[in-house]
């Protein structure tokens, strides 16, 4: 019995592995691609297959998000699998790289497991997990990676947390490199960065708030590539936001080092003028900084020196950060906004669309060592179509996660996903 065929017609084929940016077709049959290219037109088609005019919108690899925190199990006030899952897929994300900062912490063999098969019966889109770097994320004891490993994590990470033992980190990058695991950071000097809520600067001054120093993400940054040298292992930086550690991640890169680094879209849409009004809901850590810094970031994503853009979703309850500033807890949620804000780059002639698709597919999958990213005959039809012209304004209450802590309420933005495919089958229709 031959199994029905969808064919996905008049779309703009855009395949950034491949460099493909061309009018043309593809043919999912049971959940995979079966075809793709511009010789994919209404004529010609395999008998009795479903046909979807696709309007001319984009057709592309679903993302692959690689930074996370799904909340789940533990913190289910503020997100689960199933409520992010929903919220991937309205932003086109297919895959998502889930950060262990749950509770318990996934620093054993068990709890990837536990938190793999949730995944798999809850959520709408794939999940990879990342293994913790230290028990509990204390930052203190490392965690078992081979364990970690034979479990299936992608990565290791204590998330949001730096390392500021030194020798700890020079340990776990030896250990990681075992087992070829990135090491993935959080690049802030602990010290430095102590008390403070919101970038050096001026509006810091004006604000009357504690302010972090830029040069604490260029101290760690700096001290990580020296031990890089010395281990050889794989190590990315997961949201770099300076110019100066941006430079430090340039010259390693020239050197021929092992190193990637990413950011996500706050940090280079929005400086630290967001948060004039005490707007808690833009608060992040690195915070935002001054609009030098946020230019700098889009000339090393123009450049490739920052290889990912990720979401950095981290959902808050309202609780958290309804309170004065200084209070209010880091992180926004951002995964149905990664594509449409990201796409201001392309509209504003800063990149060039299938560099920024780059960005979100082939380079995140190749991190995490994942078969993602891309269009390949008989690879799980994980794709997505999109608007890249659509206006929206978004609404913080309308978004699909449980928590609403958005940097971007009331902003217009330009770029929608209009239908997002997993393994063949619709998770989400505009």
């Amino acid at each position: 019995m031959t199994l029905p065929v969808h064919a996905l017609v008049n779309a703009r084929l855009l395949d950034p592995a491949t460099s493909t940016d061309e009018m043309g077709g593809l043919l999912i049959q049971d959940g995979k691609i079966l075809d793709w290219g511009s010789h994919i037109r209404n004529e010609g088609l395999p008998e009795q297959a479903t046909i979807e005019d696709c309007q001319g919108f984009c057709l592309a690899p679903g993302l692959v998000d690689a930074h996370a925190y799904l909340c789940e199990p533990g913190k289910e006030h503020r997100e689960t699998m199933a409520t992010a899952g929903m919220a991937a897929a309205a932003g086109g994300v297919t895959t998502m790289n889930a950060f262990p900062a749950t509770e318990p912490v996934i620093d054993d063999p068990a709890l990837v497991e536990m938190v793999s098969r949730r995944a798999k019966n809850t959520c709408a889109v794939n999940v990879c997990i990342t293994g913790a770097l230290t028990k509990g994320l204390l930052g203190a004891e490392m965690a078992e990676f081979g364990l970690l490993a034979q479990a299936g994590v992608v990565a290791i990470s204590d998330g949001q947390f730096a390392i500021g033992n030194i020798n700890l980190m020079r340990r776990a990058l030896a250990y990681a490199s075992m087992f070829d695991l990135p090491i993935i950071v959080h690049a802030e000097e602990p010290a430095l960065a102590s008390g403070g809520v919101m970038t050096g600067g001026r509006t810091a001054t004006f604000m009357g708030l504690k302010s972090i120093p830029n040069c604490s993400e260029a101290i760690l940054v700096e001290r990580d590539i020296r031990l890089v040298e010395m281990t050889g292992a794989r190590w990315h930086a997961a949201h770099l936001s300076t110019a100066d550690a941006l430079d430090t991640i340039r010259r390693a890169k020239d050197k021929g080092l092992p190193v990637t680094a990413g950011t996500a879209p706050h940090y280079h849409a929005l400086n630290d003028l967001e948060l004039g009004e005490y707007r808690t809901f833009a608060r992040v850590s690195p915070p935002l900084r001054e609009e030098e810094q946020r230019l700098a970031v889009i000339e090393a994503l123009k450049d490739g020196t920052l290889d990912v853009i990720s979401s950095q979703h981290l959902p808050q309850s309202a609780d958290s950060k309804r309170v004065p500033f200084a209070q209010a807890k880091p992180g926004v949620i951002g995964l149905e906004t990664m594509l449409p804000v990201s796409l201001r780059l392309y509209h504003n002639k800063d990149i060039e669309l299938l560099t920024l698709l780059h960005r979100m597919t082939v380079a995140p999958a190749k991190l995490l060592g994942l078969d993602a990213g891309r269009l390949k005959n008989g690879a799980a039809a994980d794709i997505i179509l999109f608007d890249p012209e659509k206006p929206w304004q978004v609404d913080g209450d309308a978004l699909k996660s449980k928590s609403k802590n958005t940097a971007f309420d009331g902003h217009l933005l330009q770029g929608r996903v209009m239908k997002t495919f997993v393994d063949g089958t619709v998770v989400f229709e505009l």
